[in-house]
């Protein structure tokens, strides 16, 4: 059975057939780094870590590609409002760079202990505004752009597909539209490409372009650096599914006018929400949950990712601390029945394949990332006592390549009590931090403690806790 994926663009599910044999081309869109991603949003990029393994194990290379937006998503997802980097800085009173930097940190962070396979490529907006004024001059040249009092706007009435990702009726929507146009404006459904800093002011970040002083538009950025790192044309682009009716149906349209390609993209694949009782979990609101906090809770990176693998990714799942404490005890059942296979070498793959359990599982994921499933198979390879150990261990190995849930890896050792002077000197400085109330500080001094030295800091009523990773 081949790998079949669900492409949004056609609304089927679809064999998946590389461009170029034997190599995938994967654009995942990342963060806006100007806050923590909350666990709604590492999701997606569980889903989108799930492809990647699926791909890896039809034994292609997969060239993957993730974004860092850290300027021009403004606080309405489309050409009004708040630059979301320059509010994180008004809020924390830090510069954007500094923002930036550290919550781009943070996540990365935040994949590392989800066991989300970084990407290729990391690649910021910041460092590729000269590629995304090439895109505009070859929209202009192509009749696609024009200038308003504000900016740049991409000429909708011009790209008859506009909004086909979507099944968007761009017709009734103007007709319906009771919103004031910025002056120079034609259309509703026109979108900002290049926005211009108002006259007589100075934005934290901006640029000089051959139409002023400003800052791109939130959505060139992924057309501009997909096709630097991907061509023109590539396999795969994914997101969550808020990602379609704005964000996706404008890189499309920009992209496919610019260069006459199309479709630009082979196979488009959203993630579905994560829904708590108050619907969407959002950070608008202010109220959403992080890593970091599901941990002070007693839970472990991995009990979520557990818990997403319960459900097929482009179905909404609920999330309540019950669940995820169901998904942690499930976790640690799993684990608990593969204690007999510490020590045991894995049988080689080529006799793991030959296996019809394994075939069930590979079928399962061949069958649009049907996690589920394949969690399901790994439970029965567990109770399994009748295979032979090594069988066993093998082939629980192989399905981990997909799952990853770490089923195989040795229980953590004693833990070390004795910190090096390096570290005893970053706890100190954190504990300085925490007394001055400089909470940005803090938080980078304890991923810094991670990610350099291992070291997993919890603040308690006695002060600073830590362990090894």
């Amino acid at each position: 059975m081949p790998l079949c994926l669900h492409n949004t663009l056609s609304r089927k599910t679809e064999a998946f057939t590389p461009i170029n044999p034997g190599r995938a081309g994967m654009y995942t869109c990342g963060p806006t780094v100007y806050h923590f991603a909350h666990i709604g949003n590492l999701r997606t990029y569980v889903f989108e870590d799930l492809l990647k393994r699926a791909l890896l194990l039809e034994g292609l290379q997969v060239e993957h590609v993730m974004n860092i937006t850290d300027v021009g998503h403004l606080t309405s997802d489309q050409d009004s409002g708040e630059d979301k980097m320059e509010q994180g800085a008004a809020r924390e009173g830090k510069s954007v760079w500094e923002i930036a930097e550290h919550y781009t940190r943070a996540f990365q962070a935040d994949l590392a202990r989800l066991n989300i396979l970084p990407p290729s490529i990391w690649c910021k907006a910041t460092d590729h505004i000269p590629e995304q004024i090439a895109l505009v001059e070859r929209l202009f040249a192509k009749g696609f752009a024009y200038g308003a009092a504000d900016g740049v706007y991409f000429d909708t009435a011009r790209f008859p597909r506009y909004g086909a990702l979507a099944r968007k009726d761009v017709d009734g929507q103007i007709a319906g539209a009771r919103v004031e146009l910025a002056e120079g404006k034609r259309s509703p459904s026109d979108f900002a490409l290049w926005k211009r800093s108002p006259q007589g002011s100075q934005r934290l970040m901006e640029w000089d372009s051959p139409w002023g002083k400003g800052f791109p538009g939130w959505h060139l950025e992924c057309s501009a650096m997909s096709m630097k790192y991907l061509g023109e044309h590539f396999d795969i682009h994914c997101g969550g599914i808020d990602h379609i009716p704005v964000h996706h149906t404008n890189e499309i349209a920009q992209t496919e006018a610019a260069t006459g390609q199309s479709p630009w993209v082979n196979v488009w694949m959203h993630g579905e929400f994560l829904v708590m009782d108050k619907g969407k979990m959002s950070k608008s609101s202010g109220e959403f949950l992080t890593l970091a906090v599901i941990e002070s809770k007693g839970f472990k990176p991995l009990d979520y990712r557990y818990l997403l693998l319960s459900a097929h990714y482009r179905f909404q799942l609920s999330f309540s601390l019950e669940s995820l404490e169901q998904a942690k005890t499930g976790r640690a059942n799993l684990m608990e029945k593969l204690k007999d296979l510490a020590g045991v070498a894995p049988a080689p793959q080529a006799q793991v394949a030959a296996l019809p359990l394994w075939q069930r599982f590979i079928g399962a994921v061949q069958d649009d990332l049907n996690a589920p499933r394949a969690l399901a198979c790994a439970w029965e390879a567990a109770k399994d006592r009748g295979l032979e150990p090594s069988l066993r261990a093998g082939l629980l190995a192989e399905m981990d390549c997909f799952l990853g849930l770490d089923l195989l890896k040795p229980a953590p050792a004693a833990e070390a009590t004795a910190l090096s002077a390096e570290e005893s000197s970053l706890l100190e400085a954190r504990a300085e931090a925490r007394a001055a109330k400089d909470w940005a500080l803090s938080d980078s001094l304890r991923l810094d403690a991670e990610a350099r030295f291992g070291l997993l800091i919890k603040d308690t009523k006695q002060g600073q806790a830590w362990t090894r990773r």
